[in-house]
């Protein structure tokens, strides 16, 4: 429960276009983030009458807060609706009946071929949360895109261990326990930005150090953390899997090697770990720059194989194939460079909200961060693309045009536009924070890959296209590159080699 709130509270749902603070103080202490496209805040009876005009900024629900008991936005992500099993309606309805009725074993979903419900994740009992017996759902307000419901803690924890079917386009997130003080990028955090931009031309190092991303150690690496490869015994990689702790632990030794210091960070219980690498400044500087991926996955109704070879075994592939590059060549950089593989990402983006916070209270210097979700897959007959998040929704503009100049000079034969998505991914939870921020993705349109939350999300498909990840890798390297400041510690052993290897 949230200290300090009354009992009964007003939930205020704000879309992001319409958020003016500026007569609003009381709500900048009571914000808890952005779900499904819009700002939402929980207010007390004083700050909801001191102005009336406060109604007139979105959607409000009353809400009698209890203990034990959380608040979840359940949304319908966007794709192209030649993907979709049925309509929104139908599906909601049934999720709804899903959530309610989870203690008689969750319902097989009318879209998953008959097959019976397989649990994903093989974690002993020992290792999950303890359980409260209240299991009451309750919708709060339903909108045309999504539900915000309020749910007992075993009917989440049964969510996030998948003993609760969602059909694959649904994604939800949790608001969290406190409330997020609004936090706007600063004018001099954008400032900096603006400086590195302004310096941006065509540097045939940083051509090279790029260009050294492999797309034989790509194809390598991603298949080991789908289990397509046969060395590898990872199954899944969801958020509460073993399989996701053995992703952990390899990812922190490949990019070890490359040398970076990595720490394996909990987070939750019953959670894999956050993998934090950092490559230290040469210099005398707090300033840091994050390049994230998550490496968590989810699968189809009825499988325990949970591959996420695109969502985001393709990100994270594209991390340590950054990482293999900066040691190729021998890259110091000038300012911290962190290399961070979130977990939890499908479970409402927990690993990245939490390690955000936690970089917020000690006060850190975060000059970009730039998250890589989803970058693999070409539909036949396009261009590869490289899609920005838009900062008229979530995100800095400063980071995107960062992005999309450095794309232009190195990554010329990407198509450059706009994400119609606002958030979903790590990028948010540090927009959230107040750090700038943007995402790279694989198409400027809506999501079209067929496997998306499938368990046939395999890199061995038609459609998968190690190319442009590696395309969109060049991206985000030589973005760090161009920003961060670096030398060379003179002829470095390759590590993985390039396309040669």
């Amino acid at each position: 429960m949230v200290q300090g709130l009354l009992p009964l509270t007003t939930l205020l749902l704000v879309p992001l276009s319409n958020l003016k603070l500026g007569a609003y103080k009381c709500l900048q202490q009571n914000y808890y983030g952005i779900y499904g496209g819009r700002h939402a805040f929980i207010v007390d009876d004083a700050c909801w009458t001191s102005s009336f005009s406060l109604m007139g900024l979105g959607t409000s629900a009353t809400h009698d807060r209890q203990e034990s008991r959380h608040l979840v936005w359940l949304e319908r992500v966007r794709v192209d609706p030649s993907l979709l099993d049925a309509p929104f309606d139908v599906e909601l309805d049934w999720m709804l009946g899903n959530l309610t009725d989870f203690s008689s074993h969750s319902r097989t979903s009318p879209w998953s071929s008959g097959i019976a419900r397989v649990p994903q994740l093989p974690l002993s009992t020992s290792q999950r949360p303890a359980r409260s017996t209240e299991r009451a759902v309750q919708t709060l307000h339903r909108a045309h895109d999504g539900v915000l419901l309020s749910m007992g803690a075993s009917v989440l924890d049964a969510v996030n261990f998948g003993e609760v079917s969602l059909p694959r386009f649904w994604r939800y997130s949790v608001f969290p326990e406190a409330p997020i003080p609004l936090y706007p990028v600063p004018e001099e955090a954008k400032q900096r930005l603006r400086e590195a931009l302004s310096t941006i031309k065509f540097n045939h190092v940083v051509a090279s150090i790029v260009n050294g991303i492999s797309v034989y150690s790509l194809r390598r690496d991603i298949r080991y953390l789908t289990g397509e490869d046969a060395l590898s015994n990872i199954v899944s990689r969801h958020s509460f899997s073993e399989g996701a702790l053995r992703a952990a632990e390899w990812l922190k030794e490949q990019i070890e090697e490359t040398g970076a210091s990595c720490v394996l960070e909990a987070f939750q219980v019953g959670f894999a770990p956050n993998v934090i690498c950092t490559y230290a400044a040469s210099t005398n500087t707090m300033e840091t720059i994050i390049v994230g991926a998550h490496y968590d996955s989810r699968g189809s109704f009825g499988s325990a194989r949970a591959p996420g070879a695109n969502d985001d075994g393709s990100g994270t592939g594209a991390l340590v194939g950054i990482a293999r590059a900066i040691a190729r060549r021998g890259v110091v950089f000038r300012k911290n460079v962190q290399l961070v593989a979130f977990a939890g990402e499908e479970q409402g983006m927990v690993g990245s909200r939490v390690y955000a916070r936690t970089l917020k209270d000690a006060g850190a210097n975060v000059t970009m961060m730039i998250q890589g979700d989803m970058l693999a897959y070409h539909v036949s007959g396009e261009l590869p693309q490289l899609a920005l998040s838009d900062p008229a929704l979530v995100g800095t503009a400063e980071v995107t045009q960062i992005l999309a100049n450095v794309s232009a000079i190195y990554s010329p034969e990407l198509k450059v536009g706009y994400s119609p998505y606002p958030g979903g991914s790590d990028h948010q939870r540090f927009h959230e924070y107040g750090f700038p921020a943007a995402q790279v993705e694989e198409r400027i349109g809506l999501i079209a890959d067929p496997m998306y939350h499938d368990s046939g999300d395999l890199s061995e498909r038609e459609g998968y296209d190690f190319e442009q990840i590696k395309s969109i890798a060049k991206v985000e390297l030589a973005a760090v590159l161009h920003v961060a400041g670096f030398d060379l510690s003179g002829p470095a052993e390759d590590v993985e080699g390039g396309d040669d290897s």
